[in-house]
């Protein structure tokens, strides 16, 4: 189906694990009729999609999507690393009756929209000035840890081009800068195994995290939900809930600067995610940026490489929109 004026109509997705964002757009157009949908509510993504149509756009059938999914894309099989929701691209593609259907990873799409933010898509916490045509590290906690980043295309011949990451940076494992953390993770790794990043920066981490802040502190019992100690920190009311926010901002600050180093990204670092942009003055104000700057030998090459929170919501959709066509550009 084409739009008015002849435009074909595409339809953008953020599927992460706990909601699905979506939005309509008509060739270069503003995107439109945006709802989000909690993915708990649908088996699937093609009843999310079909509900999404149907209550925002019943006249409107898309020629073309593009969706974000919070999972690594290797082939045509999705399955999401937070949520029980898979599919076939393919198979997705012909039950929605598209002619082209692009899969990418939702970080990926969130890196392809740093070159399209405004300054007043951004928060500034510290740091230089970017370096033109230098590599752009990308990563954020929300239900999960996504990380990507953004290597420029020929930048020796003045292009302009960027080859946006498609990585699973966020499972890495988490390592301590101090005895507290040390003894924190070391309650983590009985439990998992595995003390990976996203077991701590996530929304579930946090609360993992401030679980075994408890038992190691004797501090008290952790709330239940990352918005229980997100809240109970911010307001004054729990120390030990101050406490895990505080060591929780400190070790994304490692996480940013190692993902900056192994990068080079001089261009800077964007954070992401339904965490951090909700910490507004408290995250400025917390270890992340000393934290990041913490390098030994190579404090002064970090120190002046800028940190951004990006404010704009579901800058995901942006880089989906950027992409021609609904091609894998």
């Amino acid at each position: 189906m084409t739009a008015a004026g002849g435009a074909r109509l595409r339809l953008l997705g953020d599927v992460g694990g706990t909601s699905a964002r979506f939005v309509l757009q008509a060739g270069d157009a503003p995107p439109r009729h945006s709802a989000t949908l909690a993915s708990a509510d649908y088996a699937e993504l093609a009843a999310a999609v079909a509900a999404y149509l149907e209550a925002e756009a019943p006249q409107a059938s898309p020629d073309a999507a593009a969706f974000a999914v919070a999972a690594p894309v290797t082939g045509d099989q999705v399955q999401m690393t937070n949520s029980p929701w898979s599919f076939s691209i393919e198979g997705l593609r012909r039950r929605l009756e598209l002619d082209r259907l692009t899969v990418i990873n939702d970080f990926t799409a969130i890196a392809l929209s740093v070159p399209r933010l405004g300054d007043e898509d951004l928060s500034r916490i510290g740091g230089g000035a970017r370096t033109p045509g230098a590599p752009i590290a990308v990563l954020g906690p929300g239900t999960g840890l996504g990380v990507s980043g953004l290597i420029p295309v020929e930048p020796d011949r003045g292009g302009g081009g960027w080859s946006p990451l498609a990585t699973q940076g966020g499972h890495v494992t988490l390592a301590p800068a101090n005895d507290r953390e040390a003894d924190a993770l070391a309650v983590i790794r009985r439990e998992f195994g595995h003390a990976s990043a996203e077991r701590v920066l996530s929304g579930q981490g946090l609360v993992t995290l401030c679980r075994a802040l408890a038992e190691v502190t004797g501090g008290g019992e952790a709330p239940e939900t990352p918005e229980e100690v997100t809240g109970q920190a911010l307001a004054g009311g729990s120390a030990l809930c101050a406490a895990a926010l505080e060591m929780f901002c400190a070790m994304l600050g490692t996480v940013a600067s190692n993902l900056a180093l192994t990068l080079g990204a001089r261009g800077g670092v964007f954070i992401a995610g339904g965490i951090v942009p909700k910490l507004g003055a408290a995250f400025a104000a917390s270890p992340f940026r000393q934290r990041f700057e913490d390098k030994g030998r190579f404090s002064d090459y970090l120190a002046a490489i800028p940190t951004y929170v990006i404010t704009r919501e579901a800058p995901a959709l942006l880089g989906l929109a950027s992409l021609p066509d609904g091609n894998d550009g």
